[in-house]
């Protein structure tokens, strides 16, 4: 398995993976190479999965205390649990090491499809943060009702 950093070269095949795990946002990785880094894991040459590491994230705590966010880990599903998801995650945390970082967070969806990463995320070490469930990286509050879907996450955070 190897891991590179992404470049504006890699957008086309980045959308293509996106649209192949059945997601579509247009923009997304333009705007993403601008605030953070994109890192790419191949297997025999073929794109598998990515992920974003942030090292300017919006979640307040994460911004206060500095904390590097590995957000988006996508993996195509014919490459799941074979240990991708895995290898860029721990890519990432060396990178966060490297740069003297104590902590690293990663937040994880709440319905059903997010459960592989739910289970994946609390065996490599990942706790909740303690500050309950966000909406778009904003506390939400309690009695308010909002929609089930990719913003509604848990925020959590792991020592390095």
């Amino acid at each position: 398995m190897r891991i590179r950093e992404a470049s504006e070269n890699d957008i086309p095949a980045l959308y293509n993976l996106y649209r192949h795990i059945g997601k579509k946002d247009d923009g997304y990785f333009e705007h993403a190479l601008e605030r953070a880094q994109i890192y790419l894991t191949f297997e025999d040459d073929v794109l598998c999965g990515f992920c974003v590491l942030n090292w300017k994230p919006r979640y307040s705590l994460y911004k206060k205390l500095g904390i590097p966010e590995i957000q988006d880990v996508n993996v195509l599903p014919e490459w799941r649990r074979r240990g991708v998801a895995s290898a860029l995650i721990d890519h990432c945390e060396r990178l966060a090491r490297d740069k003297n970082c104590t902590h690293v967070g990663i937040s994880v969806g709440l319905n059903k499809d997010y459960g592989p990463a739910q289970i994946l995320y609390a065996g490599l070490g990942y706790m909740p943060d303690g500050n309950g469930v966000t909406y778009d990286r904003d506390g939400v509050e309690f009695g308010r009702s909002y929609p089930i879907d990719d913003d509604l996450a848990l925020m959590l955070i792991k020592p390095l």
